[in-house]
C-alpha cells in the first residue's frame, strides 16, 4: 500500500451543497460534519536535532537539511529535466515542495497523524550548475549484491539527467579520499560492471578521520558526495556533513543505505536483501538434499544476521524444507524439556532427517560461554561473531553420539561469502537504480546530510542521523507483530494442523519450529 501526502496552506472556500428532495420513508443518519486545518510545510533547518517539525494535530515532519540553511544567498537554476525527453511525456515531472510520505500508514481514527519524510524525486530547481559539478562515489564495509549497480546508476544519473560529466570513484573506502586513491568514472566506464559481484571501487573497514576527509573534498572541488555503506558508514557520513556545513562548504551529502541484514528501521528494506534471501535457497536445498539421502541426516545452514533474522526467517519461508530456524531475537536452550536437542530427536523419529536454519547471531551467549571469550570488535565498531554454526553443529553430534548412543550424519553449510559475494538479482537492480536515482535528484536539488530508501513504497529523504543505529530487529515493539505474522503465515502454509498447539507451548518461546509435515507445492 502506498500513501503520500500534499499540505498546502489554508484558503477561504464555498461549498455548494446538492438538493435532496424530501423522502419520508427513508431515514438518514446524520454524521457531524467536521473540518481539519491543513498546515503547510515550513522551511527546512540545518540542524538536525530542529529538523523535527511538529503540529498541533501530531503531524510530525523529519526534514532534511538544505545548503541554504548555511548558505543563504546560494543562486538556484531551472532544473535540466524541463529539457528531458524522457519527462516531457509525464503529466507531472517534478515533485511539489510540499509533498511528503507517511512513516506509518495503518492509523486509528483518533491517532496523531505521526512522523513524515520529504517525498524524494526531482524538484523544479536545482542549486548546481551541471557543468560546476564535481561528485564522487565511495563504498565502505562489507560486501552487498547490488553495490555496483548503485555506483552505476549514480554515475549514469547524474551524466544523463543532469548533463554532469566530472565524477570521481574514490578507491579502498574512507581511507581513499586521503590516499589519493581515484579514478574518473563515465558511463562507458560503469557501463557493465552490475553485472559483478563486490564492489568496483574496492572497499575496506574502518579509515574515518573527519578532518582529512573534509579537507580532500575541499582541496578537490568535490561538491557532491555519494556515500554507499552500512551504519558505521553512514555515522562517518554524518561527521562529514556536519564539518561540511560548519566550514560553510557548499557540498551536498548523500547517504545509500547498505546492509544485506535489512535490519535498518525507517526504510521497507535495503537493497541486496531479495538476492541474499534467493541465494540461500540454494544452500538450503542442498542441505536438505545431503540429509534426506542418509540415515538420521542433520544439516545446520548458517545465513547473515547480525542482530536480526530477516534472512533466515525469509530464506525458511521461501523454502518450505527446513524444520528450525534460530534467530538473535528470539533466545532458544540446547537441553531439557523443549529444547533443541529434543526437538531434533523427535524431527529424526518423525523424518528421518532435520534441516536446521540459524542466523550468524543467534546464540552468541552460548558460544561465548564455552569459549571463554571476550567480546571483540572489527574495525567498523561491529561485534565480532564467533563461528555460531560449528559450535551448534558439534554440540548437537556430542549430544546424539554419546548421550543418545545414536549415529547421526551431521551437514555442516556457510553460505555467507558466496551470498555477499554474487550480483544482485532483477528486483534489487531495479531497486537499486530507484535509489541511486533519489540520491542523485536530492543532491542536485540542494538536500544534504541525507540518506535515501522506501517509506511504505513511496521513496523518502531521510536524516542520516534518523536510521543510524536504528536496528529493525525483528524482536522491537514494531517488528514484533510483523515477526509473528510471518511465523504464523509460515506454520499454516507448512500445514501444521494439530500440533501447532503443542509446538506453540513447548518450543515457541525458544525456538522457531517451522516445518512438522513436507508438502508438494
Amino acid at each position: 500500500m502506498e500513501l503520500s501526502v500534499s499540505f498546502f496552506a489554508a484558503r477561504p472556500h464555498s461549498c455548494v451543497l446538492p438538493v435532496v428532495p424530501a423522502r419520508p420513508d427513508l431515514k438518514l443518519r446524520r454524521r457531524p460534519l467536521t473540518l481539519r486545518r491543513r498546515s503547510a510545510i515550513r522551511a527546512q533547518v540545518s540542524d538536525p536535532s530542529r529538523c523535527r517539525e511538529t503540529d498541533d494535530d501530531g503531524f510530525v515532519l523529519e526534514d532534511v537539511p538544505h545548503l541554504t540553511n548555511f548558505i543563504p544567498d546560494l543562486p538556484s537554476y531551472p532544473n535540466p529535466l524541463h529539457k528531458s525527453q524522457a519527462y516531457a511525456i509525464v503529466k507531472q515531472t517534478f515533485v511539489s515542495p510540499e509533498d511528503v510520505v507517511a512513516e506509518k500508514i495503518v492509523v486509528r481514527k483518533d491517532s496523531p497523524r505521526g512522523v513524515h519524510f520529504r517525498r524524494a524525486g526531482p524538484r523544479e530547481k536545482v542549486y548546481f550548475k551541471s557543468e560546476e559539478v564535481r561528485a564522487c562515489v565511495v563504498t565502505c564495509g562489507g560486501l552487498c549484491p547490488g553495490i555496483n549497480t548503485v555506483i552505476r546508476e549514480i554515475v549514469c544519473g547524474l551524466n544523463y539527467m543532469y548533463g554532469v560529466d566530472d565524477i570521481l570513484g574514490i578507491e579502498g573506502g574512507y581511507r581513499g579520499f586521503y590516499s589519493k586513491n581515484t579514478s574518473q568514472l563515465t558511463p562507458k566506464v560503469v557501463n557493465d560492471i552490475h553485472k559483478r559481484g563486490g564492489t568496483f571501487l574496492r572497499t575496506s573497514r574502518g579509515g574515518h578521520d573527519t578532518q582529512k576527509i573534509v579537507d580532500n573534498i575541499q582541496d578537490r572541488g568535490i561538491n557532491q558526495v555519494y556515500i554507499i555503506g552500512g551504519d558505521g558508514t553512514q555515522k562517518g557520513a554524518a561527521l562529514i556533513y556536519q564539518e561540511v556545513e560548519k566550514r560553510g562548504l557548499q557540498v551536498a551529502v548523500a547517504g545509500i543505505p547498505k546492509t544485506i541484514d535489512n535490519d535498518i528501521a525507517v526504510i521497507d528494506k535495503s537493497f541486496g536483501f531479495d538476492t541474499a534471501v534467493e541465494e540461500a535457497q540454494r544452500a538450503i536445498n542442498a542441505a536438505h538434499v545431503e540429509v534426506e539421502s542418509v540415515e538420521n541426516g542433520v544439516g545446520v545452514v548458517k545465513l547473515m544476521g547480525r542482530y536480526s533474522g530477516f534472512i533466515a526467517m525469509f530464506a525458511t519461508l521461501a523454502s518450505r524444507d527446513v524444520d528450525c530456524c534460530l534467530i538473535p531475537e528470539s533466545p532458544f536452550y540446547l537441553e531439557g524439556k523443549g529444547g533443541l536437542f529434543e526437538f531434533v530427536e523427535q524431527r529424526l523419529k518423525e523424518n528421518g532427517h532435520v534441516v536446521i536454519v540459524l542466523a550468524e547471531g543467534a546464540g552468541q551467549e552460548y558460544v561465548a560461554q564455552s569459549m571463554h571469550t571476550v567480546d571483540g570488535r572489527d574495525a567498523s565498531g561491529n561485534r565480532l561473531l564467533l563461528d555460531v554454526g560449528l559450535w551448534l553443529s558439534q554440540q548437537i553430534k556430542d549430544h546424539f553420539t554419546k548421550v543418545q548412543k545414536m549415529a547421526i550424519n551431521m551437514k555442516y553449510i556457510d553460505p555467507t561469502y558466496m551470498i555477499r559475494a554474487i550480483p544482485s538479482n532483477a528486483s534489487d537492480n531495479i531497486y537499486c537504480t530507484l535509489l541511486a536515482q533519489s540520491a542523485v535528484h536530492g543532491a542536485m536539488a540542494g538536500y544534504t546530510g541525507f540518506t535515501v530508501g522506501p517509506v511504505n513504497s513511496r521513496h523518502a529523504y531521510i536524516p542520516i542521523s534518523k536510521p543510524r543505529g536504528q536496528i529493525s530487529a525483528i524482536g522491537q515493539p514494531d517488528y514484533a507483530h510483523f515477526r509473528w505474522k510471518i511465523y504464523h503465515r509460515l506454520c499454516w502454509c507448512m500445514e501444521f494442523g494439530r500440533s501447532v498447539v503443542d509446538m506453540k507451548q513447548s518450543f515457541m518461546p525458544n525456538i522457531v519450529p517451522v516445518n512438522t509435515e513436507k508438502i508438494s507445492l
